[in-house]
């Protein structure tokens, strides 16, 4: 077994004192790579897998397959039916939490020390003896088909699901991951077997834990957690092509408030300017308050509750996204102070006393996120995924702190095009038309 070590210190930001936080890469000896960090104070282990791929992998004509698929993981496994499994869970006290995404399946697990082999055997079970059992998969379903009939009544819904047609087409990225009501009616069982032979397999795991567990431990837990699983899976999808161009798209609905999704083309995360590019963020639209955006268009207007922006990087395209919602008879307002800003930013970049300010929040919020054990292990899966070098906790701030203004004032005429915002807005807005 391969150990590398790296030790990262994290400030933490209420006390003078610093905090260690030792990231073990390691190697199983049937090949899984996964990052560990120990820690023993409590018999508890956080443990964080990733399946590159996630939804995308839908078959062509049967988008929700893989979200279908994933909420059926707990619905029964070998010679458990859903409640014998459950049962089977609560009594090791273990929890297990499965998700799916554009990008990925989540697999969530923490467990104590003394029920940690029984409580991986369960999870193994689930993960290569599923049961898809008729009554558990209608019982599933009924649930995806509720939350697919609440939302073509949500005008955030109805505007996330007309930006990723518009801007994504026929490419998994231009619809909804958990299918649409007819796709998930036709479903079969033989559908969600092929689904989960195309996403669950062992050339896309990432792996992460953290807690009561050593390295050598965590190694055999892994060749026994994934024993079974198939070599390869499905061939992951191409690039999604950014199809948008400026202007606007208004979507009638009948409503008092409309909702607005706005963005353009983005920014690689592997970009050399990406720092830059996410310090500019967080001046224009970021977490802080004190963004231009909330400024402008929420403390000197009042148009809107609250507007937000963050760069978009998803495994196959990048955008930068805004949203917000004002009443019908202010919305044409905010958008008109949304693309004077963005214009703004494009043509002057930021100041040096709004990039000082963004890089203190910046930095000094970054701790505050390794407040538990499972935390810590999502942000390590993450940082795999995206392809981080193992002490980026460590150089993070730095290269945030790293940022100029000349490079800011750069990125920022690089990035931010006008012609190229498009809005796509759901509701009544006064004095708003397509174009």
């Amino acid at each position: 077994m391969r150990l590398i070590y790296a030790f990262v210190t994290l400030l933490i930001v209420t006390f003078p004192a610093r905090a260690e936080i030792a990231i073990q890469e390691i190697t199983t000896p049937a090949g899984i790579n996964a990052w560990l960090v120990e820690e023993h104070s409590l018999p508890f282990t956080a443990l964080e897998i990733r399946f590159r791929g996630g939804t995308s992998l839908d078959r062509p004509g049967k988008r929700g397959a893989v979200n279908l698929m994933v909420g059926l993981l707990e619905e029964g496994a070998g010679d458990m039916d859903a409640r014998a499994f459950s049962e089977a869970r609560e009594s090791l006290a273990a929890s297990f939490g499965f998700g799916a995404y554009d990008d990925a399946i989540t697999i969530s697990a923490q467990f104590l020390t003394e029920n940690r082999d029984a409580a991986v055997a369960l999870l193994h079970t689930a993960l290569t003896q599923p049961r898809f059992d008729d009554t558990a998969i209608e019982r599933v379903r009924a649930q995806v088909m509720s939350h697919l009939s609440s939302r073509v009544t949500d005008p955030n819904a109805i505007a996330g699901n007309t930006w990723d047609k518009m801007a994504f087409g026929d490419h998994p990225y231009g619809s909804y991951r958990s299918g649409t009501s007819d796709s998930v009616a036709a479903l079969t069982r033989d559908d969600l077997m092929a689904a989960m032979a195309d996403a669950i397999a062992l050339d896309r795991i990432y792996v992460s834990a953290v807690g009561d567990i050593t390295a050598d431990e965590l190694s055999e837990l892994l060749d026994q957690l994934f024993d079974g699983l198939p070599a390869t899976g499905a061939p992951m999808p191409p690039r999604a092509d950014f199809a948008l161009d400026g202007g606007t798209t208004v979507v009638p609905f009948d409503t008092p408030q409309s909702v607005a999704m706005f963005g353009q083309a983005g920014i690689d995360r592997e970009d050399p300017d990406f720092f830059a590019a996410f310090v500019v963020n967080e001046v224009l639209g970021g977490r802080s308050s004190n963004s231009r955006l909330m400024k402008e268009v929420r403390e000197k207007r009042g148009l809107t509750y609250g507007i937000g922006t963050y760069l978009a990087d998803p495994d196959l395209s990048e955008t930068i996204m805004g949203h917000f919602s004002s009443q019908n008879d202010t919305m044409g307002q905010a958008i008109d102070v949304v693309r004077a800003e963005w214009e703004k930013i494009a043509e002057d970049g930021i100041t040096q006393a709004e990039l000082t300010a963004a890089q203190t929040y910046l930095t000094g919020s970054y701790p505050l996120r390794f407040d538990g054990n499972a935390n810590i292990a999502n942000i390590m899966v993450s940082m795999q995924m995206e392809g981080l070098a193992v002490d980026y906790i460590a150089t993070r701030n730095d290269q945030v702190m790293a940022v100029t203004l000349e490079d800011a004032k750069r990125v920022a005429s690089r990035l931010y095009d006008p012609d190229a915002l498009h809005f796509v807005i759901v509701g009544q807005p006064e004095g708003v038309v397509s174009n």
